[in-house]
Order: C-alpha cells, then sequence, then structure tokens
C-alpha cells in the first residue's frame, strides 16, 4: 500500500496499487478513525470508481456506519453536498490519466482531512487491518444534491434586465464556452445554467469519457486550452473556461482566445467581490503575480499571502474571516460556498463584471498584463532541501526581503521567485516573475542552471 496516502489525499494506479481490498479497508479505517454513524460518499465516471464506490461503502456499512450516496459529482457538488454531512468521501483521480483513481476524505462541514490532521491515522488503520467487528451494519441511502446546488449557484449570477412596459427585458445574452474535457463539469456546469435566459452556454468535450479522448482536462497547462481558444472565436463568445478532471479547477479565456491566467482572475474577481464587500480580506498564494496583491489594495482589500494547499488555505479562511482566496493552479475559494471551490461562481461573477463594466475582457485583462511571469516549472532532483539552501545563500545578499512561508520566496527591486518541494514527488518548482520579459528569462536560467 506504500505510496498511495498523500498530503492532501488518495491516489494510485487502479488495480495495481489501489484496488477494492484497499478500498473496503479505507473505509472500515475512515469509519474507525472518525467514529462517525455515517458517511456522504461521491465518485466521478471513471470505469474503476464504480468498483472502488462499492467495495468502500461495504467497508463503511461493515463497520456500522450509513452511506449516503450522491452518485456522479463534480468535486464542488460534493463538497456542497457535505457541508451538512457528519464525515465525507470523494472518489476521484481529478486530471490524472485513466489508469489512477483516488479518495478525498472530509470531516464535518466539508473540512478536509490532510496527512496533519488525521489522513495518517487512516493510513495506518488501512495498513493494520485490524478492526473491531460491529454488532450491527450501516444501512445505504441514496439522495440527489443538484436541484439544491443549481439553486444556490443562481444566486451568484446578477440578472441582466430592464423593467419595459411592465415587463423584463434581457438587455445582453452573454456567450460562455465550457471544455470540461470530458471531465465531469460537462455533467453539472449545464445543468446550472439551463433556466438563465441571459446566458448561453456552448459546451465542447462534454461527453464524460475517463479516456480523455480529446486533451487532458487540466486547465494550469495552457497547450491543453488550444481547442476552446480556436472555438472562442469561431462562435464570437464573449469568454471561455476550462476545467480539470473532476471540476474544481478553472482558467478563463478572453473573448479573443488569449490564456487569462487564473491569478489573473483571481485579481478580476477580486475587483467584483470587493465592490460588494468594501475593505474586505482576500487570500491568495505565493505562486501568483504581484499584480494580485497590489490590485486587491487598490480596490480597497487587505492582501494576504498564503502557502500553496487546499486543506491549509480553508482552514486559514475559516480562521481569518477571508471571503475569496486563488491560486495560480485555478482552484478558487468562497467564503459564500462554505470556503470550498466555486467554478461556476468564478463564472457568474466574471459575467457579472463584463455586464457591469460594459467592456469585453480582454480589455478587463489588459492592465494586469504589467509583469512578466514564467508559468510554473517542474525539476527532478535528489535533494530539495540543499538545493534551496544553495539558491537562498546565492542571492541572499540582494534580496530586499526573503519568506519561508512555503520553501523559499525571495524579492528583489524588479523581479522575485518562489522555490518550493513537491509534497509528493522529488521536485522542485520554481515560479518566477520580472518587469520585463528579458529579465525574466534571464533570471530563469540563473536559478535552473542551479537546480540539478
Amino acid at each position: 500500500m506504500t505510496g498511495i496516502f498523500h498530503a492532501y489525499d488518495v491516489r494510485g494506479v487502479f488495480p495495481s496499487q489501489l484496488n477494492e481490498k484497499i478500498a473496503y479497508q479505507i473505509g472500515r479505517a475512515f469509519v474507525t478513525f472518525m467514529k462517525t454513524k455515517s458517511v456522504l460518499v461521491g465518485r466521478d465516471a471513471r470505469i474503476s470508481s464504480i468498483k472502488l464506490y462499492r467495495a468502500l461503502i461495504k467497508g463503511i456499512t461493515d463497520q456500522g456506519a450509513s452511506v449516503i450516496d450522491i452518485g456522479l459529482c463534480t468535486t464542488p457538488l460534493f463538497y456542497f453536498a457535505s457541508r451538512k454531512a457528519q464525515s465525507s468521501i470523494m472518489i476521484t483521480a481529478s486530471h490524472l490519466p485513466k489508469q489512477f483513481n483516488g479518495f478525498k476524505f472530509c470531516r464535518e462541514h466539508a473540512i478536509p482531512i490532510s496527512e496533519k490532521d488525521g489522513l495518517k491515522q487512516v493510513e495506518k488503520l488501512t495498513n493494520n487491518n485490524d478492526f473491531k467487528i460491529s454488532k450491527k451494519k450501516g444501512k445505504i441511502s441514496h439522495t440527489n444534491p443538484m436541484a439544491e446546488f443549481v439553486r444556490f449557484n443562481h444566486k451568484f449570477f446578477k440578472k441582466q434586465s430592464t423593467p419595459k412596459n411592465n415587463k423584463i427585458k434581457i438587455t445582453k445574452k452573454i456567450k460562455i464556452i465550457l471544455d470540461s474535457g470530458n471531465g465531469m463539469s460537462g455533467y453539472t456546469f449545464p445543468k446550472a445554467v439551463k433556466n438563465l435566459k441571459f446566458i448561453k452556454l456552448i459546451v465542447q468535450h462534454g461527453k464524460l469519457d475517463f479516456s480523455f479522448p480529446n486533451h487532458i482536462p487540466n486547465p494550469l497547462m495552457f497547450f491543453t486550452l488550444k481547442d476552446l481558444q480556436k472555438r472562442v472565436i469561431k462562435e464570437k463568445a464573449d469568454f471561455g473556461v476550462a476545467t480539470d478532471g473532476d471540476g474544481d479547477r478553472c482558467t478563463f479565456v478572453d473573448e479573443k482566445g488569449k490564456v487569462i491566467s487564473p491569478d489573473l482572475t483571481t485579481a478580476l474577481i477580486a475587483i467584483q467581490l470587493l465592490k460588494q464587500h468594501p475593505h474586505a480580506k482576500i487570500m491568495y498564494d505565493v505562486r501568483c503575480s504581484k499584480v494580485v496583491p497590489e490590485i486587491i489594495k487598490k480596490h480597497g482589500g487587505k492582501a494576504i499571502m498564503s502557502r500553496v494547499g487546499h486543506s491549509f488555505i480553508k482552514k486559514k479562511m475559516r480562521t481569518n474571516k477571508i471571503i475569496f482566496a486563488g491560486e495560480l493552479s485555478g482552484h478558487m475559494y468562497y467564503s459564500a460556498n462554505n470556503f470550498t471551490e466555486g467554478p461556476i461562481i468564478s463564472m457568474a461573477l466574471i459575467t457579472n463584471l463584463l455586464n457591469d463594466s460594459k467592456q469585453p475582457l480582454s480589455s478587463l485583462v489588459k492592465p494586469l498584463r504589467k509583469y512578466y511571469h514564467s508559468g510554473e516549472i517542474n525539476r527532478k532532483v535528489k535533494d530539495k532541501t540543499k538545493i534551496i539552501g544553495n539558491v537562498e545563500k546565492k542571492f541572499k545578499s540582494k534580496a530586499q526581503k526573503t519568506l519561508h512561508l512555503d520553501g523559499l520566496s525571495m524579492y528583489f527591486k524588479d523581479w522575485w521567485f518562489s522555490l518550493r518541494e513537491s509534497h509528493t514527488e522529488d521536485q522542485l518548482r520554481l515560479n518566477l516573475e520580472a518587469n520585463s520579459s528579458k529579465l525574466m528569462q534571464e533570471k530563469k536560467r540563473d536559478i535552473l542552471k542551479m537546480i540539478k
């Protein structure tokens, strides 16, 4: 079972690493650790998901807990349904290839369980495979949270209409292209906007197919967005949005087909939210462009930097009363959504921003494209800690500020970088930004020479 328990979830190749036997043990281990009477369970559409589901719920019920089955769902729909549950498990491997699968775990209020607050104990119980026999088996019930989920998401779309002779006239219909990459968003997004007359949603690669025949549904890999970029231009759409396999990350494309990096989307959404919540706290991760805190402060908000990772960010949002957080990876979290990801909410807020401004998306994002970002660069290395130490030593004398919030971040007059260790692999992750393209390329070369 070595290697399937990670910092925030369980992931492995089916059936060689993760199979029905292990899923059954995990079900029993989870109930034992949580001391829960019921577990809500959702799943994506991978072929292996139904097999793992059957084994998992047998383990849960054999250990005496009941199962609330919500069936097929995106991770945001799962979180929405989980907000009232005692505990919950999502079966998914997000954008990973079809041979993979995994589990995400939550306690009450959809609060994620990570290796720091329970996942290690679940792993130990699973490995020991020594459970007390329950006198009474749990029951299985089924529920569909979709209708309530749709009504909830509708609240974030501003109705664009004007009264005319006591009748409602739609002033502008926003055309949106969704590329779900054959992942789970093709199942939920159309339902969420079906009855909104001011939205026209065109779905591309919407058929659920976790062999991913068109492209990997990973919107952080911008080369996967080529089909979306072409379709936006062809359909003369107002914008496009691409999601990952389990539907909790998204990247936007403007009406000209140009990709908007998720950190810039974070800045755009911050502008919109600060209109409604003046002086609110908004969080961004260490990899984001420095334009993000600049925009938050310019519009009256309080900008808070965070380390990377959904479990940590959600916890910090709750304790610090933060209304919104965005990551470079495309995760965007809302306090109004129980501090979980809400790609449909992000789509709603971008729609509202367009209607409020009466400007195309490209014009709104243009002032934010003032710096040159490298994007995330991954390098496989043997001694991660030693390399980070060497990099810090080389640049320390010239740095204006050095942070160890998440790995190493160093800030200079006209550039900065973030160098972090991967939690799951022998890799270092570099993000770098400068005031000019030439300087960005130069500094990127300098640091990459040291990452070997």
